[in-house]
């Protein structure tokens, strides 16, 4: 990705669904009602990881948004 706000936006909204599926039991109705109940248990071990990925993309894509901007945005860069 050469853009930095794609990643930085794919970032984000990575981070604020397995937000969700943390912190609200979204998951746990979904898993119940399509029979898969049973995975409710095993949950944790992939969203809090999932959670940590995504909260470490999202500071990585800022660092780099913000690497990006000082670089094009300097005045000497844009003529």
């Amino acid at each position: 990705m050469h853009n930095p706000k794609t990643l930085l936006r794919v970032s984000v909204i990575g981070t604020v669904l397995v937000a969700l599926c943390c912190f609200t039991p979204i998951l746990v109705i979904l898993l119940g009602t399509v029979g898969l109940a049973a995975l409710t248990g095993y949950l944790d071990y992939v969203l809090l990881p999932a959670l940590a990925f995504f909260i470490g993309l999202t500071c990585y894509a800022l660092w780099r948004k913000k690497k990006h901007d000082a670089c094009c945005d300097s005045p000497s860069t844009k003529e």
